[in-house]
Formats: C-alpha cells, structure tokens, sequence
C-alpha cells in the first residue's frame, strides 16, 4: 500500500473498527454464496441536514476522479461526528477502489458495519464488493455477497466479475446459472460480458458449447448492445473461431472504436496479420482513429509481416498525439516491432522516450535484447529494472533473461538462474520451464531438460518443440524422432489449456528435418514431407528450406533442387542450403551457377542478399571440386562486389581451397595476412588437414603446434597430428601424440556410421560388435574381400595407424564403421536399391577405395556422406573424382 494509503488508515483509525466475522465463525466458502444468511438487525444513523453539503461534495469529488480529496472530505465528515450514509459510503468505497487500497476499503467496510448499512442497503454492498474484487481479496467479496439479503442486477455483476477477475471462471458460470434460476435476477449486458469472458477462458469444446448459449440468450432477449457484441466477438476469437467473429462484426453497424480495436486484436492474435492491416484500412475508411490499443494491436503484424515502413507512419502517427507515445503499451508494442525487424537500436530509442515504463514496456526491450542475441545488453536491462528501478520480475521476464544468460560466456554459473526462478515462485510456470529446458539442452545437460518436460503438468507445442529441438542439439536424433513419434500417436489426447489438439506446426518440422538429415533417415523424411503437404506447411519457407536441406544430406540432389523450385518464396537461407547441397556433392559448376542465379533474384527481392553464409558455401563447393582460381577471385571480390566482409571461417574455408588443391604453402602464407584481431582456430584446422592429405610434416607441425595453444582439449589436432607422423613412418612421434592425449584426458571420437532401415536407423561403431548381426557381417566381408581382390582391390594399410603387422591391419580395416553399415544395407535391402550410409568422420582412403569395388561387384549406388562432403559411388567410380 502506498505511503498516502497509510495515513488516510491512521487518520480513521480512532474510529470503531468491527470484524467482517469473529474469530469462532467458520469462513463461509466460496460455493457457499448462493446461501442466505440472517443478518442482526442494523441501527441506523440518519444524517443530519447540515452533513448533506459535504456528502455531495464527496460524491462530486469521486465523480471527477478527484479520489484523494474525497478522502480528505471523508476523513473530515467523520472527525465532527457527523455519520456517513447510504450515499456516502458507496462513493467513499469507489474512491478505495480506484487507488486500489484494500487496507483503506477495509477500514471503511468497518464504518459500514458500525453505522449498520452492510445489510441494509444493497447499494453499500454491492459496493463492498467491487471494492474487495478489485483489490485482490475473493473470500471477503464472498462473504460481502453472502450476507446480502434482497441480491439485485449489481449484486450479482459484481460478484460474477470478481470470480472473472481472480480467474475463477467455473464458479462465475455457476454464479451465473443461480442468477437465471434460484434469484430469478434478470442478467444485463455487464452480466453477459463477464460471461462471455469467463466460457473464453474454458477449453475450447466446453467453452463453445456454453458461448453459443449465452449468445443465443442475448439474441432472444434482443441484447444487441454494442458492448455485448464485442465480447462476444472477443469470446469466439480467443476459442479460436475467428470466422465467426467476423461473421458477427459484420452483422451489426453499431460499430464503436471498441469493435474495431476486439476486431484487429483477435486477428492479430490469431496470426491472421494480413486481414488485421486489412481491418485496420476499413477502420480509418469509417472515420475512427487510432487510439493506444488499436496500435498496440496492429504493430505485431507489421512485425511479423516485416513490414518496417507501415509500422513507422504508424509510429509516426503516434508521435503526433502525446497520449499515445507515452503510452507503456503502445512503447511495448513499438518496441517489440523495431526488434522483430532487428532494429534494437530503434527499440531501445523508443524505451528510453517512455518515462512512465512499466513491467510490459521492460519485457519487450529484455526480450528484444535476448532475440537479437544482444545478452549483455538484456542482462543489464534486467538488473537495471530490478535493482535501480524496484520493479520486481514476472514470468515473461523470465522466460526472457534465461536464454540470455546461457548464451553470455561472461554468466559462468549459469544453472544459478534455474535457483532463482525458484526463488521468485516461477519454476512451475510453462514458459519459464520451456525457457529452462532450452537453456540445458544448449549446455549439453539433455536429462535435465527432459527431466523438467516429463515433470510439466501442462505442454505446449512449444514444450514439444523445445524438447525435440534439444535431442537435436545435443545430438540425440534418434530420441527427437522417437518423441515426435510420441507427439503424433498422442495427437488426439494431447491438448492445450484450451483444448486444442496438440500437432506438429511449421516449428516442430523445421526442428526435426535436421535430425532426419543427420541420420540420413530418408524415408522418415519423406513421411514429414507429407505430413507438411497435408498440412498446407510445405510452402512455408522456414520449413521448405529444411525439406531442401533434408534431401540433399539424405543424397537426394534432385529432389531437393525439385523441392526449391516449388517453393514461392525463398529467402537466403533456401539459397544458402541449396548451393552448400550441390558443394558437398562436388557439383561446384552448379554451385556457383545457382549463386550466380541468386544475385539476379535479388534485384526483386530484398530477402534474398548474399550473407557471410552464402560465401562459406560457395568456397566450400569450389574447395571439394578444385575450383581454386573460381573461390579466390570471388574471395578477393566478396568485399567491393558484394558488400560482404571476409570473417575468420572465410579464411578457413579459402586455406581449405588452397590447401586441398596442393597448394600448401600459399595457405600458410594467407594465414598469416588474417587480420591479428581474428580467432584463426579454423584457418590453422584447414591447414592440419591440408598437411594430412599431402604428408607435409615441416607446416603441419607448424599449425598443431599454434591449434594445441588455442583449442588444447580438442581430440581432432591431435589425432591429424599422429596421422602425418605415422603417414611419414614417424611412429615414435605419433606415439608421442597419442600419449599426450592420454595425459591431457582428450579422447579421440570414434567413428561411427547409420544406414535406415525400415522403422529404424542402425547405427555402427568401428570394431564394434554389439549389433545383432555383427557376426553375420564380418563373416559377409571377409567373403566379399576375396571377391575385391580378384577386381584389383589392394588394402591400404596406411589407413591403420599403429605399428602393427599388415594382416593385422587389414583385419581392422575390415572392422571400419562404414563398410558394416554398407554390409549390412547389402544383406537387407532388395537388390538394386541404393545403400545410403552417413558416417561422423571423414572418410579414410581405404574405405573409399574399397567401396568403389563394392559398388560394381554387387551392381548397387552407394551413396556415403562423411563429415565434410558426399560420395556416390557406382560402377567403381566415386563422384569426387577422387577429389576429397
């Protein structure tokens, strides 16, 4: 309560206060309210002729929203003795309301008992209780409301609304049918509102079916009132039936500012962004003006719709009418659009303007901050809210500082965030445990996330999404496809607190299609395919552009080149995935000419500019096809041409072109013109490997030697390192390595390789023996190895890098992840079907030879992707050329 609040209740102290009920009385609870009770006779105080000019001025002054000096009027109309009345009180209770001051409310409640009014005016209680419902206090509104004898309209309106305000709208339903039934009080248009509201707020079913009673009430009882149409309209929009609020806006024309603002909000917030603008022209073709909720409700479909210039005229508008930009909720709404369209800086701008800020106005600039990856920023903002400005967190700042702080490397104790949600009583909230979900999934510690989604009471799609999108992340594809699995055979039971039925959306595909590539699982691809077909999801382009990079890391090239083709909006990242596709599958021509392809379509659309991304793909394509003239003339002309900066992966990927091509020494040497400000990790990895494929020990010692400094825990230096040593017969040195990665407790990632089949995907560890055919296998190789031999297949068993006899080398060459998995696709699929086999690791030099034989012994395509590009192999070629 404020510091003013305070000394009104001193000031009134002196008089009598009375108990709503004595301490022996058991509570009457809240079902109770329809029980009448006997009351004890009042003694009423009839006010004397000369306290009437004062208790008009108090009601004047309540009139005129002058609440404070109605107090003071108050306060001097006791102090002389003089007792309130009947008119009194109900305005003094408005003014307790208005400051939201329950203390203050109780204490005239008091003076209400004492001069015996509580039951003998239904006036002053239907006041008490609108005083006690707005104030936050439902079981005194209860017992104000049960103590009434003769209930009218009001009585119940107020009650009703207060059950509708603490969000016990099961109980204003049941308030409600007493109203009709036991008191026989005929509802008004404020009984319907409240009603109206409270069916909103069931699930979905349940409230449609009890909506459309309470609209077929108003129709036969001609209630045609412009407010009772607004809610209404509000109602079936919130359950999801915006066809029929449109359908009802447009059968009446007692239209207010009202109807249009419940119009554009329920459009909005139904996603439905381009008839909101729509309603928004018809609105100002009507004659109405904009007032703080029309924008607020119209600028986030500008932000969705990235429609930047509308949103400033609106903006602009704003500006000309002090009201509304000083409007928090109009900031909010500024704010949130400017960061949407990733112009924070703007926000930030329209957040400082905004002196009177409250927790919604902070919410959007902290989300905003945390959307754009800006986590210093939003963890300042957010401290600056708490510490400086006292305004205690809430649920939605939450769900927004906590990606922020597992992003921030500086926020080192990150799990002590999860301690204060905690603290602050959020932890069961939804959108804080799908905050909090993410957060662990992103910091590798998935069996805590999944701990906190089994432990959730109610899910979301975003929960779903939040979780499959973790497995992903963590690398755990084969628990992302089983729990989308989980969430389409639960898709009827599974709904939200509306009680929609849960369904993968446009996120939950563009989050498991990754998973579905990673594993090289095509056939489960294509059911997601399908399933975004039938669900009119295919053409959205977040979606389209993962199908795309779907097929084309499951080696369907061609299906996913169909597939960008169909697509009616594309944007850069659709380009970006599809020339990457055609890089890894050495087609560097097409590549470059689809780049080419790319620059012309810009000129039309302004979504589709060339990004650091795209330049990484296209020296990535040049790099696996030896197109070394082609990659440095556009790396030399990305800056001036393009208006793209070269970043450090830039380098990395041109010393990889280089080195790749022979060219070993020209790569070191570019390495050393990177501007020294840059992470040279990457340049210095591309030029290990370089050093690996083309034996040069002198420079590979070089880069290890500067990779050891900066990444010392990473297994891969190393293990290139070792290989060079033992490539040049080195082993004393590259037993050395190993050692050393022993001492440093750095583990070498073993290799591993899926094949699909039918349900599932098989996974194989090299020299591994757990899967159930395992026996089955090597037997299959060992006779498929004499076979080889015969077509001139010689192992290569420098592949093998331990000082072992050669026997004993070719034995583990047999072991290799890749030729089980080819193996067992040979045994269990149909002949003539293409084997599809995704390996972790690069392939060896061994394996690749061996496939080539494999393929045109058993007359299949073997279509292996390893961790940098993919091979087809057929009739005893390999689509690299031999290039890799």
């Amino acid at each position: 309560m404020s510091t003013h609040s305070h000394s009104y209740t001193h000031v009134l102290y002196p008089l009598p206060w009375l108990p709503i009920s004595s301490s022996t009385q058991t509570p009457p609870k809240r079902a109770r309210i329809l029980n009448h009770s006997t009351p004890t006779k009042p003694i009423i105080h009839s006010p004397s002729s000369s306290s009437q000019p004062w208790i008009e001025s108090l009601r004047f002054q309540v009139r005129s929203n002058l609440f404070r000096e109605a107090i003071s009027t108050y306060i001097h109309i006791t102090s002389t003795g003089t007792p309130p009345d009947n008119f009194a009180f109900p305005a003094i209770l408005k003014a307790a309301t208005a400051l939201h001051d329950l203390d203050l409310g109780k204490q005239i409640h008091s003076h209400v008992v004492k001069f015996g009014y509580q039951s003998s005016s239904v006036a002053v209680a239907n006041t008490l209780v609108n005083v006690y419902g707005k104030c936050g206090d439902i079981d005194d509104a209860c017992k104000v409301f049960e103590r009434i004898t003769e209930r009218d309209q009001v009585s119940w309106n107020s009650m009703i609304a207060a059950f509708c305000r603490f969000q016990e709208w099961e109980l204003a339903l049941e308030a409600f049918r007493s109203m009709l039934r036991e008191e026989n009080v005929v509802p008004s248009s404020f009984t319907l509102v409240s009603v109206a509201h409270a069916c909103s707020n069931l699930d979905k079913h349940r409230g449609l079916w009890l909506g459309k009673q309470v609209h077929g009430y108003s129709l036969r009882n001609g209630d045609r009132k412009t407010f009772t149409i607004n809610a209404l309209i509000a109602m079936y929009a919130k359950l999801r039936r915006v066809d029929d609020s449109i359908a009802l806006f447009q059968l009446f024309e007692d239209r207010d500012l009202v109807s249009w603002n419940t119009m554009i909000s329920s459009l909005s917030q139904n996603d439905r962004f381009v008839e909101a603008l729509v309603f928004l022209h018809k609105m100002v073709l009507a004659g109405f003006k904009l007032d703080g909720v029309t924008i607020a409700s119209v600028l986030p479909a500008c932000s969705h719709l990235e429609m930047l210039d509308l949103g400033k005229e609106i903006h602009a508008y704003a500006m000309r009418n002090d009201n509304l930009v000083r409007n928090s909720y109009v900031g909010s709404a500024l704010v949130d659009m400017y960061c949407n369209c990733r112009l924070v800086e703007s926000g930030r701008r329209v957040f400082d303007s905004i002196l009177e800020r409250r927790i919604a106005l902070w919410n959007a600039m902290i989300t905003g901050y945390a959307q754009n990856e800006h986590d210093e920023e939003a963890l300042s903002l957010f401290l600056e809210m708490y510490a400086v400005s006292g305004i205690s967190p809430n649920a939605t700042t939450m769900s927004s500082i906590v990606p922020a702080c597992v992003r921030y490397e500086d926020f080192s104790d990150k799990e002590s965030i999860h301690g204060y949600v905690v603290k602050m009583g959020f932890a069961s909230d939804r959108y804080v445990q799908n905050a909090l979900m993410d957060m662990y999934s992103r910091m590798g510690k998935i069996e805590i996330s999944k701990k906190i989604f089994e432990s959730m009471k109610e899910r979301d799609i975003v929960s779903w999404n939040t979780m499959i999108t973790g497995y992903v992340i963590c690398g755990y594809h084969d628990e992302a496809l089983n729990l989308l699995h989980e969430m389409q055979l639960g898709s009827g039971e599974l709904k939200d607190e509306k009680g929609i039925r849960l369904k993968p959306n446009s996120v939950t595909l563009m989050t498991i299609l990754p998973g579905c590539a990673a594993l090289s699982a095509l056939a489960k691809g294509k059911e997601i395919h399908a399933y975004a077909i039938r669900h009119l999801l295919a053409s959205d382009v977040a979606v389209g552009s993962a199908l795309v990079d779907m097929y084309a890391k499951c080696g369907s090239l061609n299906v996913a080149s169909a597939v960008f083709n169909e697509m009616p909006i594309r944007n850069v990242i659709t380009w970006n995935v599809l020339i990457m596709a055609y890089g890894m599958h050495g087609r560097a021509k097409e590549a470059l000419e689809l780049f080419d392809n790319m620059m012309v379509e810009r000129v039309n659309n302004k979504e589709v500019r060339p990004s650091e991304v795209t330049f990484i793909a296209v020296f990535a394509a040049c790099s696996h096809s030896g197109m070394v003239s082609e990659g440095l003339k556009l790396f030399h002309r990305m800056k001036e041409d393009y208006g793209v900066e070269p970043i450090p992966d830039h380098y990395a990927c041109v010393v990889d072109l280089l080195g790749r091509a022979g060219k070993v020494e020209e790569a070191f040497q570019l390495i050393n013109t990177m501007p020294s400000n840059f992470d040279k990790a990457g340049a210095w990895s591309s030029l290990l490997g370089a050093c690996r494929i083309h034996q040069n020990v002198e420079i590979g010692e070089i880069a290890a030697e500067n990779l050891l400094q900066l990444e010392p825990n990473v297994a891969s230096h190393y293990v290139l390192l070792s290989n060079i040593y033992a490539s040049a017969g080195l082993w004393d040195k590259a037993m050395n390595i190993r050692r050393m990665m022993k001492e440093m407790g750095v583990k070498k990632e073993p290799g591993c390789s899926w094949i699909e089949f039918g349900d599932k995907v098989h996974k194989f560890l090299a020299g591994d023996g757990s899967h159930p055919q395992s026996e089955q296998l090597h037997e299959f190789l060992e006779t498929l190895s004499v076979r080889m031999k015969k077509e001139g297949y010689v192992p290569d068993t420098s592949c093998v890098l331990h000082d072992i006899e050669e026997e004993a080398k070719e034995t583990l060459l047999c072991g290799h992840s890749e030729k089980l998995a080819i193996a067992f696709g040979i045994l269990n699929t149909p002949p003539g079907t293409t084997i599809r086999v995704t390996k972790n690791l690069r392939v060896c030099n061994d394996c690749h030879a061996a496939s080539k034989v494999i393929s045109k012994i058993v007359n299949r395509e073997i279509i292996l992707r390893d961790v940098r590009r993919f091979h087809h192999f057929k009739n005893g070629t390999c689509s690299c050329g031999d290039y890799w």
